[in-house]
């Protein structure tokens, strides 16, 4: 009996150790380095290496200066979005410095692993400057989750009517959400009361962030105009590589690529993007190559569009310094 005692107390300290592990910064970093570098190589291996060298050779200033554009229209949209939940959240900041820190949190997400780490830098930054971490965190979390699932309501309408070729991962995607978060979440409420006082609170803090109708409104409005905002810089992108596709065939494949991209299992924002513009174009019967060139240089004019970021996070490092 003792024995039996011993090795389950040894089976659950095992357990512990490893739950522990799991959730330390350097496995999720590797992880994410390991799946987003291995879509890379899957890539490689599927279509070579022609179609990324074409991708950085079709670069040109006219392109350039369109990204630019439109990711300061993005930029500007996204930082508006933070200032209202924030505001709301009773840890507001000015619009100007919602768009610096924004450039500088976009900038960091591009070329670290992971694509959530400029967030957190965002989330830090802010939080000192109000002497609330945890208030400027939530309003990170909650404007981060409003765009994201504006994002994928977006592209569920879109692809349920321009995008026939993509019916099975529309069912995919409506499938594993109920699956993965809809169908645990109501058998975990209805098990648990702390659960459900979590959800509660969860729902309030929401509810808080957002206000009233109107607010939650123009969230989601600004929300929509940073979608398509990167659907026109992947328009962009693929006109540029010589694939001359028509609007309607684009925006279903553009919003795939973007849901892809927003999967937090990359290398500098690398990987998922490409595999499924690979796998997305091939679809539509414009060709795997086609869908990575162009998915190459939209990663190319995102980051240089995002040089700003890169400016104002020098800029803060010095002051730190100094």
């Amino acid at each position: 009996m003792t024995t039996g005692f011993a090795e389950t107390g040894t089976r659950e300290r095992t357990r512990t150790r490893r739950l522990a592990f799991a959730r330390t910064r350097w496995f999720r970093l590797t992880t994410q380095l390991v799946l987003g570098g291995g879509v890379l190589v899957a890539v490689v291996a599927r279509v070579g290496t022609k179609p990324f060298v074409h991708g950085l050779l079709s670069l040109d200033a006219r392109s350039i200066g369109g990204a630019v554009l439109l990711c300061a229209v993005a930029t500007g949209a996204s930082a508006w979005r933070w200032q209202f939940i924030a505001g709301r959240l009773g840890v507001g900041l000015p619009w100007t410095t919602a768009v610096a820190l924004y450039y500088r949190s976009q900038f960091l997400n591009s070329v670290l692993p992971g694509g959530v780490l400029g967030d957190a830098d965002r989330a830090v930054t802010h939080g000192r400057s109000v002497d609330s971490i945890g208030r400027a965190s939530r309003a990170i979390v909650i404007e981060r989750s409003v765009g994201q699932a504006v994002q994928v309501a977006l592209a569920l309408v879109v692809l349920a009517f321009f995008g026939r070729e993509f019916e099975g991962i529309v069912l995919a995607v409506v499938g594993a959400g109920l699956a993965v978060l809809v169908v645990p979440g109501i058998t975990a409420a209805a098990a648990s009361a702390r659960v459900r006082r979590a959800l509660r609170h969860e729902r309030d803090e929401l509810r808080a962030g957002l206000g009233t109708a109107a607010g939650f409104i123009g969230v989601a409005f600004a929300s929509a105009v940073v979608v398509a905002c990167h659907v026109a810089i992947l328009a962009i992108a693929t006109n540029a590589v010589g694939a001359h596709v028509p609007p309607d065939q684009l925006v279903p494949v553009a919003l795939v690529v973007l849901l892809a991209a927003s999967i937090p299992f990359n290398v500098g924002g690398w990987g998922p993007r490409e595999g499924a513009a690979g796998w997305a174009f091939a679809v539509a019967g414009l060709g795997a190559s086609a869908g990575v060139a162009a998915s190459t240089l939209y990663g190319v004019l995102t980051l240089i569009s995002l040089a700003p970021g890169a400016i104002v996070f020098m800029t803060h490092r010095k002051e730190e310094s100094s």
